[in-house]
């Protein structure tokens, strides 16, 4: 049975989801569970970084909300970068990188043979193509608008998101 392990790039999801769909209440268990069909999961990592408090403390306790029920959820790893303030705006910093060393590293140890990216971010392109090198497979979960060429290009399987494929993993509002 293929094992597989699944990254997902946190803010990316999130803003895809509110864009496409209006609405980011997933539940994860469920998604992996879809994803990986009749395969093993071996475990599901969200990478994102937390809000500062001093900086907007109602989106800080929703996310820390948010943050506390994924660590909650069954074989699901929370990996968090920080934020960093360029010229008045915030940007994340070593969430990217995090997710793409954890791929290749996850890779080279054997943990699992196919990974799955759930991200349209095309800077993921060149650790896709090195995780291949090793023999693994990778497939990337994307929305239809935002979706990147460069990264559809390497993956072995591409899997649009729409919202009747998400109909089960959408929690009750």
């Amino acid at each position: 049975m293929e094992r597989v392990c699944i990254f997902i790039d946190g803010s990316n999801f999130y803003y895809g989801l509110k864009y496409n769909f209006g609405r980011t209440n997933i539940d994860f268990f469920k998604l992996s569970e879809k994803l990986c069909r009749d395969r093993k999961l071996i475990r599901t990592y969200y990478y994102n970084a937390p809000r500062n408090k001093e900086d907007d403390e109602e989106k800080y306790k929703a996310q820390q909300r948010f943050f506390d029920a994924l660590q909650k959820t069954r074989y699901l790893e929370l990996k968090l970068g920080r934020l960093e303030k360029r010229d008045g705006s915030l940007v994340e910093k070593g969430v990217d990188i995090n997710l793409a060393v954890d791929m290749l590293r996850f890779a080279f140890q054997d943990i699992y043979d196919v990974a799955i990216l759930i991200s349209g971010d095309g800077d993921f392109a060149s650790a896709v193509n090195a995780v291949k090198d090793l023999g693994k497979q990778v497939e990337t979960v994307q929305f239809r608008s935002g979706s990147s060429y460069q990264l559809r290009n390497v993956c072995d399987v591409i899997t649009y998101l729409s919202e009747e494929f998400l109909r089960d993993c959408f929690k009750p509002q």
